[in-house]
């Protein structure tokens, strides 16, 4: 067999196994959300599905109080030194590593 023909059903055979795929992804099960289609429906017909509250643009809020905060998480406190007491101990007890 000459390689255009072999070519020629390599490409033929791909073409109808792109077909095939698809018809083999429709089972004959049921799947989680069998018996949903009332509750489908009502949702979509619901006129504003949003809560209430979400059209409401006013965030309450201090702004000096959020400014405080951000600055404090961005420049923690310059103590030096860790303020807990904490001791690591890695290895079998008894040996030293000095």
């Amino acid at each position: 067999m000459s390689k255009n023909k072999l070519l020629l059903v390599l490409v033929g055979s791909s073409l109808l196994t792109g077909c095939a795929a698809d018809y083999l992804n429709n089972y004959d099960t049921m799947t989680l959300a069998s018996g949903d289609s009332q509750k489908a429906n009502q949702l979509l017909q619901t006129v504003d599905p949003y809560n209430p509250a979400s059209n409401n643009t006013k965030i309450e809020g201090d702004g000096a109080r959020s400014v405080g905060v951000v600055q404090k998480y961005k420049l923690p406190p310059s103590s030096g030194a860790p303020t807990t007491n904490m001791t690591v101990n890695v290895g079998p007890s008894g040996t030293s590593t000095q």
